[in-house]
C-alpha cells in the first residue's frame, strides 16, 4: 500500500538559491558584522539582485553581540519586511529556510538573505564557551569544563557502551570526511588522515579525541530564499524544497541522548517529499562530533536504531563511494566558523543538486538531505531539523 501523505502543507514554489560560502580562516581581526556584510555582498553578486531588493533577512551568529539582526539592519544599509534572527546553533540553518520559506510562499516578502557567520579571534571562542548558556555559566565553566567536549564525551561513551560502537567506526566518517576536504578548496584541513592516525590522536575527554573535534574558525555562509517566480525572473536556478522538519527538546525518555529531534518527525519528512532515504544521491549531516553524525544516520532512516556502527563499515561515505556524505569535508575537516557551521550542508546540498558543487560534485545528484543539530546542554542537543532538497524539475 502506498504511504500516506504527509498532512503538513508543502514549500511548493519556493527555491533556495545562490549559495554562498566566504572562504574560513583560521583567526581573523574582523568582526562578525564584517563576515555577515561580505556575505550579503556575496549573495548580490552571485544572484545578480541587489542587496537593496533583499526584503527578507535571518541572521544566526554567536559573535555579532550585542547585536542582533535588526542591528544589522542599518549598519548593513537594508530596509526588510520581514526580519528574523536565529539562535539555534547547528540547527539554525533548517531553521532559517522553514521560516523564509514559508514568508515568501504568503507574500509576507520576495527575497529573503539567509546569513550564518561568525569571526574567531584569539579569546572570542572561550568567550563563547563562558556566555553560551546559563548552565554553562552556572554548571560547567567555573567548574573548569570549558566548552562542549565534555557534554559530549559523556553523550559518546554512553552511546558507544549501549550500542557496541568502536571508535574505529567513529573513525571511519572523519576519515571519509577529510578525504572529501581535500578535494574543497575552501576547507582548513588539508593534509590526508588515516584511521591510524584519527586513533593514535591525543585524548581531549574520553572517549572523544582530536580528530573528533571541529577547529574553531571565523567565516560565514549563506543563501537566498525566494518564489520560483522571482528565481526564473532573475534569471537564476533555484533547489527545491521537497520536505522538511524541526524538533526541539525531543526524547524526554532518554535519560543520556541515544536520538535526536529527527525521530519524531522523520516518517512526516519523508511523506512530505515523496521519497524513501534509498532515493539520497547523498546527505549531509550536522558534525560537530562523529558521535553526532552516527546517531543522525540511524535516526534520519538509514539505518535502524544501534546499527550505526555497521552502516559505516558497509559504506563508502566519501564523493564517489555508496553513500556520499559532507561532501565538503564537513565542520571535522572544512572548520566550523561558528553559526556558519549549521549552513555549511545547506549550501553544500544546494550546490549538489544544482550541480554546481565543482570539486566535490556527486555524479548525478539530484535529490538529497540536509540535517542540522544544536544547542547542546549538559545531557544532549535541545534543537534538530532536516531538509531534503532537488534540483529544478
Amino acid at each position: 500500500m502506498p504511504k500516506p501523505a504527509s498532512p503538513r502543507t508543502p514549500y511548493d514554489g519556493v527555491v533556495i538559491a545562490a549559495p554562498v560560502t566566504i572562504p574560513y580562516e583560521r583567526y581573523s581581526i574582523e568582526s562578525a558584522h564584517w563576515w555577515i556584510a561580505r556575505a550579503l555582498r556575496a549573495l548580490a553578486e552571485t544572484s545578480g539582485i541587489s542587496a537593496r531588493e533583499f526584503d527578507g533577512f535571518c541572521l544566526s551568529s554567536f559573535t555579532v553581540g550585542p547585536d542582533t539582526a535588526i542591528g544589522l539592519t542599518q549598519h548593513l544599509g537594508l530596509s526588510v519586511r520581514w526580519l528574523d534572527h536565529i539562535p539555534l546553533g547547528g540547527a539554525s540553518a533548517i531553521a532559517a529556510l522553514r521560516r523564509a520559506a514559508r514568508a515568501v510562499q504568503a507574500r509576507d516578502c520576495d527575497v529573503v538573505a539567509c546569513v550564518g557567520g561568525d569571526t574567531n579571534h584569539v579569546d572570542s571562542f572561550r568567550r563563547t564557551l563562558e556566555n553560551f548558556s546559563r548552565f554553562s555559566q552556572d554548571a560547567v565553566y567555573p567548574y573548569g569544563a570549558g566548552g562542549a567536549n565534555a557534554s559530549f564525551a559523556l553523550i559518546a561513551r554512553h552511546y558507544m557502551n549501549r550500542f557496541g560502537v568502536r571508535r574505529e567506526d567513529l573513525g571511519r566518517i572523519a576519515v571519509a570526511q577529510r578525504a572529501n576536504a581535500l578535494r574543497n578548496p575552501n576547507a582548513l584541513m588539508k593534509t590526508p588522515l588515516t584511521l591510524e592516525q584519527y586513533m593514535a590522536a591525543r585524548p581531549i575527554a574520553d572517549p572523544i579525541h582530536l580528530y573528533d573535534c571541529v577547529m574553531p574558525c571565523a567565516g560565514a555562509e549563506a543563501f537566498l530564499v525566494m518564489r520560483e517566480e522571482t528565481a526564473a525572473s532573475a534569471g537564476i536556478k533555484g533547489a527545491r524544497i521537497l520536505g522538511s522538519i524541526e524538533r526541539h527538546n525531543a526524547r524526554l525518555d532518554d535519560v543520556v541522548q541515544n536520538h535526536g529531534g529527527w525521530v519524531a518527525d522523520i516518517d512526516d519528512l519523508y511523506a512530505m517529499a515523496g521519497v524513501g532515504p534509498d532515493r539520497m544521491d547523498f546527505v549531509q549531516t550536522y558534525d560537530d562530533y562523529p558521535v553526532i553524525v552516527m546517531m543522525q544516520l540511524e535516526d534520519l532512516g538509514f539505518c535502524r536504531k544501534g546499527e550505526g556502527a555497521a552502516f559505516v563499515q558497509q559504506h563508502d561515505l566519501t564523493i564517489d563511494g555508496t553513500f556520499p556524505h559532507n561532501t565538503s569535508g564537513g565542520q571535522l575537516s572544512a572548520g566550523q566558523a561558528g553559526a556558519a557551521g549549521a549552513y555549511l550542508g545547506v549550501t553544500e546540498a544546494v550546490r549538489q543538486v544544482l550541480g554546481t558543487a565543482g570539486p566535490t560534485q556527486v555524479p548525478g545528484a539530484r535529490v538529497g538531505l540536509a540535517s542540522g543539530f544544536g544547542m547542546i546542554n549538559y545531557d544532549r542537543g535541545l534543537s534538530s531539523g532536516a531538509v531534503i532538497l532537488a534540483g529544478e524539475s
